[in-house]
């Protein structure tokens, strides 16, 4: 697998006021002709994934199937990486610009990618913070940074929003975005 591969690249997007051909030589649209029908359905699209997100998320979580924090994620990653099946890179803008996390991800994205791992990058720190409920009393704040979601059962795809997920990564993928990127609400 080359870099270009492991790090999310965008995929050529269908832009306004297009020139008529594209680098690869594909006709583009032109200025004033409107966006492909599946580029309308996006934000609603984004709901439901993001919607999925935190309803998978939940469930781990009640189910002990969710390791949080960078630290743990690697210790896991180490030890059994076959029962992971979802890692959740979240961020904020503020995060941007902290390069030892940006470090971190790049280095887990690449794992996740040799181990055929879903990613997920999730904006939206304080919704995330909000599903996943404050930490017991007395006890250090989590590190929402990176989640990973494991599965004991080969059944479990068919619940709580995993195979949603599952299947937005695959389709992002297919178009180069490597990592796709989901906001969460506010509600």
């Amino acid at each position: 697998m080359t870099l270009e591969e492991l790090l999310p690249c965008d995929s050529p997007r269908w832009v306004r006021g297009g020139t008529g051909r594209g680098a690869a030589g594909a006709a583009e649209p032109r200025a004033g002709r409107a966006e492909p029908r599946a580029d309308r359905a996006v934000p609603r699209r984004m709901r439901a994934v993001g919607a999925a997100v935190e309803r998978l998320l939940a469930a781990a979580q009640r189910s002990a199937r969710l390791s949080v924090g960078v630290y743990e994620a690697a210790k896991l990653l180490n030890a059994d990486p076959d029962s992971v099946v979802l890692c959740v890179l979240a961020t904020d803008e503020e995060d941007e610009g902290d390069i030892a996390l940006q470090i971190h991800f790049t280095l887990i994205q690449a794992f996740c990618c040799d181990n055929d791992i879903h990613i997920v990058r999730v904006a939206g720190m304080r919704r995330l913070a909000a599903v996943l409920g404050e930490p017991a009393p007395g006890a250090e704040p989590r590190d929402l940074h990176c989640l990973l979601v494991t599965m004991p059962h080969a059944d479990a795809w068919q619940s709580h929003g995993l195979a949603e997920v599952a299947n937005y990564c695959a389709e992002s993928r297919d178009r180069n975005q490597w990592v796709p990127v989901v906001r969460l609400q506010e509600r």
